[in-house]
């Protein structure tokens, strides 16, 4: 049985230095004019779903806002308020809206609803 495998081993590595697998792929040439897209930097509302000291679920939110750090834990009107700056300053109506795997629906819904009701361009984010 030993022999019967050895003697496969050096049958399959002689057919694969035999073997020419050199397939010719047509590759695109690459270009110099690659621009990025301005419009992927926008603010930001983040859903997210904590559970406070008290057991009771609460719907919470964070804004991010490109050169400035992560505002803190926000509920619902603080976060409409400061949304509102970051749209202002950065001078766009693109809004990500991102969530947590846990986020409630209704708490991204009144996301969407703000967003609407602004006239803001909403954009769901999410992790592949």
């Amino acid at each position: 049985m030993t022999d019967l495998v050895f003697l496969l081993l050096i049958f399959f590595i002689i057919l694969s230095l035999m073997a020419n697998n050199q397939t010719p792929l047509d590759l695109p040439q690459a270009n110099e004019n690659t621009k990025t897209d301005p419009e992927r930097i926008t603010p930001t509302v983040i859903v997210l779903n904590r559970i406070p000291e008290e057991g009771e679920n609460q719907k919470l939110y964070q804004v991010a806002q490109e050169g400035q750090p992560l505002s803190g834990l926000l509920d619902y009107e603080s976060m409409k308020s400061e949304i509102s700056k970051a749209v202002a300053a950065s001078g766009k109506t693109k809004v990500r809206i991102a969530g947590e795997k846990t986020a409630y629906y209704d708490a991204v819904f009144q996301v969407l609803i703000l967003a609407q009701s602004q006239e803001w361009q909403p954009v769901l984010a999410f992790d592949k």
